[in-house]
């Protein structure tokens, strides 16, 4: 039974050997093993992340240079070629072609994101396809294989 008496630390809890600055005796007193003066010898004393010591850091040397669109529109892109496939492999039954069937089947992986299609390959199946954005390749491929295009976006 343990008593406040002859309590002690779970076996593993404790790393230091050592107790620094505990006096002369222990024969790490006085500076408690940090040096003399300078930054790292005060207490709360640390360096910012990236200080390399007073030198310019990394971060300000490499040169910047660019410019981010902040309304850039990245879209979802899906090739007619996939369209086809989807078709070959019974996937797509009804001809109906939209942003939740697409999701539904995996194609397309964010519902919240535009979705633009592409005209990279060839289509011979009939489809109703509804999407953000196409390409004039894809809708004259939709459209010259019976099928209609709603652009809504």
């Amino acid at each position: 039974m343990k008593h406040i008496g002859n309590l002690s630390p779970a076996p593993g809890s404790r790393h230091k050997k050592k107790r620094v600055g505990r006096g002369a005796g222990s024969g790490h007193g006085g500076t408690a093993t940090r040096g003399h003066k300078g930054h790292q010898s005060r207490s709360g004393g640390h360096q910012s992340r990236g200080f390399e010591g007073g030198q310019m850091t990394l971060t300000r040397r490499i040169p910047k240079f660019g410019f981010t669109n902040i309304n850039r529109v990245e879209y979802q892109e899906v090739n007619v070629a996939t369209l086809q496939r989807l078709v070959d492999e019974k996937r797509i039954t009804d001809g109906v072609v939209s942003k939740d069937v697409l999701l539904s089947l995996g194609v397309i992986r964010v519902k919240s994101a535009p979705v633009k299609i592409l005209g990279n390959g060839d289509l011979s199946a009939t489809l109703n396809v509804s999407c953000d954005k196409i390409s004039a390749a894809a809708k004259s491929k939709i459209e010259s294989a019976g099928g209609a295009v709603t652009v809504h976006g």
